[in-house]
């Protein structure tokens, strides 16, 4: 079992170092989406982005860490002050990740709505030729 789990938190430390995967591991959960719309409207502090959850700081501080290590957030310094603030190169290289696929879906969706006029053109055409036929 601990060489399972030990082999297992290497594959998640592996996978991890790829930017793309740690930005949607950073994307799957809710409150850190949260986290990142209310960083789109400006700089906030830890405890300003913890205000909505009801969940303790070092919950939001872990959850702060991942979207840090993800690149989707950067923490400043002033004083005692660190204002997080979006970083939103992540978030570049995942949308151009998903436009590659949503691109094929149009295309598939386009071909496929061709093939259904096409079929439809055609029982249009027997049911008239049949019609005629009368």
């Amino acid at each position: 079992m601990y060489l399972i789990i030990r082999l297992y938190n290497r594959v998640v430390k592996y996978a991890m170092t790829d930017s793309l995967t740690a930005t949607f591991a950073a994307l799957a959960d809710p409150t850190r989406r949260a986290i990142l719309a209310r960083l789109a409207d400006g700089e906030a502090s830890v405890t300003e982005l913890a205000q909505p959850f009801a969940m303790s700081m070092p919950a939001v501080s872990r959850h702060l860490k991942v979207l840090e290590r993800a690149g989707l957030i950067a923490r400043g310094r002033d004083a005692q002050f660190r204002p997080c603030r979006l970083e939103a190169g992540a978030l570049k290289s995942a949308s151009d990740w998903l436009e590659h696929y949503s691109r094929f879906w149009t295309e598939s969706f386009d071909r496929l709505d061709v093939h259904l006029r096409e079929m439809k053109r055609q029982k249009e055409k027997e049911h008239e030729h049949k019609h005629n036929a009368r």
